[in-house]
């Protein structure tokens, strides 16, 4: 074995250092992001009208959606104040936009079982609620 300069050590040392960093920042990043695409911060029910099913978006298409949750009309007469609930939905959810679809022809009151992630990304929706059920009021 031939014997390795001080510097030819400190070089090795160095790379193998630099390598288990950026190994561990990468994990660390794909941690994260894995946590913000699918960890779920709430979920929850929402009841209304369907106002509109929207897809939109230049490089990524999304279906968007609000909901008028008619809220605060105790009071018989007077008009309620009209308070709205953006949402979004997951093109894989076929399902669940064609009966929102109907829905929003309808005007029919509906139920919107809704999860909320911890974040966005532009190709899952402009919002951080999803619909993933939608429950049809008689």
């Amino acid at each position: 074995m031939e014997n390795e300069s001080l510097g030819q050590r400190i070089k090795n040392t160095t790379r193998k250092i630099l390598k288990r960093i950026l190994i561990f920042g990468l994990l660390i990043i794909f941690g994260v992001m894995a946590f913000l695409y699918w960890a779920t911060y709430e979920s929850g029910i929402m009841a209304g009208k369907v106002l509109r099913v929207s897809e939109k978006g230049m490089l990524f298409k999304t279906v968007e959606g609000k909901l008028n949750l008619e809220t605060f009309g105790a009071l018989k007469g007077a008009s309620p104040i009209a308070e709205s609930f953006d949402f979004s939905v997951e093109k894989r959810e076929k399902e669940v936009i064609q009966q929102l679809q109907e829905v929003a022809l309808s005007g029919e009151r509906v139920n919107l079982y809704f999860i909320k992630r911890y974040g966005t990304f532009p190709w899952r929706g402009d919002t951080r609620y999803f619909v993933t059920k939608v429950e049809r009021l008689k």
